[in-house]
C-alpha cells in the first residue's frame, strides 16, 4: 500500500505503534498484535501424482471450490507465541468473540491488553457492543487499549509477518474443507509456538523521522 505524502495523521498513528513496540514487556500489559485474513478453499476433483525420483508431486489444473474461510492471527510479538483461529465468518460479532477468549481465558488477570489492530471495519470497540449485553461488552472494553495502524500502513502490524509466514508455508496449496484448513493451520502453530519463534522489530521512530521524512506534513 502507497502512505499519502505528508500526512499528519499518517505519522501520529506510525509513531504512536512504533512507540508500543519498543515498550518492555509487561505482564500485566501484554502486547497483542491482531490481523486476519480471507482464505479460498479449494478441493481436488483428481488424486495428486505423487512425488518420484526427478519429480515434483502433480496436481491436475481442474479444482472445485469449498467456499471461504476467515482466519484471526493472534500474535505476541515478545513472546514468540502466536494462535489462528478459523471462522466461517469475518463479522464484529466474530472479533468480538476473539476479544473475549484473549480477555477472559489468555489474560485475564492483566490490567489491560495492549492491541494493535488495522482499520478494518469491524476493529474497533463497537464490535463488543454487537456481540454482548452493554455492561458485558462494556466489561471487555476496558480490558483493552487500542493502537491502530495508519490507513494504508498496515506493515506496521507485525500480525502482517505471521500472516506472511503462513501463507508461505502452509497455505499456498489447496486445502479443501475447513476441517483439512485447521487442521493444518494448528500444526503449523504448534511449530511455531514451540519454537518460539518471535519478532526482532528494530525500526524505530528515529529511523522513521529519518528514513520515511517524505511522509511528514512540511513546516516552510
Amino acid at each position: 500500500m502507497i502512505p499519502p505524502e505528508q500526512s499528519g495523521e499518517f505519522v501520529a498513528r506510525m509513531e504512536d505503534v512504533l512507540d508500543v513496540y519498543h515498550r518492555p514487556y509487561d505482564e500485566r500489559r501484554p502486547l497483542v498484535c491482531l490481523d486476519e485474513v480471507p482464505v479460498q478453499l479449494v478441493g481436488e476433483t483428481r488424486v495428486p501424482l505423487p512425488a518420484a525420483p526427478g519429480r515434483l508431486e502433480r496436481y491436475d489444473y481442474e479444482y472445485v471450490r469449498n467456499g471461504t474461510a476467515n482466519l484471526f492471527m493472534i500474535f505476541e510479538p515478545l513472546l514468540g507465541w502466536r494462535h489462528a483461529a478459523v471462522t466461517e465468518r469475518r463479522t464484529a460479532t466474530d472479533l468480538a468473540a476473539v476479544l473475549r477468549w484473549l480477555a477472559d481465558e489468555v489474560h485475564p488477570d492483566a490490567r489491560k491488553i495492549v492491541l494493535v489492530t488495522d482499520n478494518l471495519n469491524t476493529h474497533h470497540p463497537g464490535c463488543l457492543y454487537e456481540a454482548f449485553p452493554p455492561p458485558e461488552a462494556r466489561r471487555l472494553a476496558e480490558r483493552f487499549e487500542w493502537h491502530y495502524t495508519p490507513k494504508h500502513g498496515s506493515w506496521l502490524n507485525v500480525a502482517e509477518c505471521e500472516l506472511s509466514a503462513l501463507s508461505r508455508q502452509c497455505l499456498n496449496r489447496r486445502l479443501g474443507p475447513a476441517e483439512v484448513l485447521r487442521r493444518e493451520v494448528d500444526a503449523w502453530v504448534d511449530d511455531r509456538n514451540h519454537r518460539e519463534v518471535a519478532v526482532d522489530w528494530r525500526f524505530t521512530t528515529v529511523d522513521a523521522r529519518l528514513r520515511l521524512r517524505r511522509l511528514y506534513p512540511s513546516l516552510q
